[in-house]
């Protein structure tokens, strides 16, 4: 078993130094890399941190202090659907509270959290720049426009395949 974790380990870690390879060459390279290590995985591994920072002459330190800074770099695996509900004003004003209490007692999660099949994860937004139709929710790339209860169940039904997530 400790082998196969060993060689587990030592595949991740070429991989992402192939990553570092392809896009040091970049200026301000650091954010591609980044970008291009949480699409292959959906999140940024702790194990990427040392080989990102060495190749590109940083501390851990940096690299990971440009992965906090910036909200949408992920540091533990997602579900499988990113749900975004929209907190500024005008989204508020037009019912994103109730919008958002719903969403956490329909999916049993608070924001940042991921459902028990892993399947959706919630987090909030600060807008969603649709404030003429709030309130909105995006999920995964899509935005959707006056999301009420009703309209939420049937997006999340509709990521679920026909079930809802617990």
């Amino acid at each position: 078993m400790e082998y196969k974790s060993l060689k587990q380990d030592i595949m991740r870690k070429t991989e992402f130094a192939q990553i570092v390879d392809r896009l040091q060459h970049l200026p301000g390279a650091l954010l591609p890399i980044l970008h291009d290590v949480q699409e292959q995985y959906g999140y940024i591994p702790d194990d990427a941190i040392p080989v990102i920072a060495q190749a590109l002459n940083l501390s851990r330190a940096e690299v990971q202090g440009v992965i906090s800074f910036y909200h949408d770099f992920k540091t533990a695996p997602t579900g499988d659907h990113i749900v975004h509900i929209c907190r500024a004003e005008a989204c508020q004003a037009m019912g994103a509270r109730d919008l958002e209490k719903h969403a956490k007692n329909t999916l049993g999660v608070d924001y940042g959290e991921t459902t028990a099949d892993g399947k959706i994860t919630l987090e909030a937004a600060y807008c969603l720049g649709n404030c003429a139709c709030s309130p909105s929710v995006r999920i995964d790339d899509r935005v959707y426009a006056r999301v009420n209860g009703d309209r939420f169940d049937q997006l999340v039904t509709s990521l679920n395949g026909g079930g809802t997530s617990d």
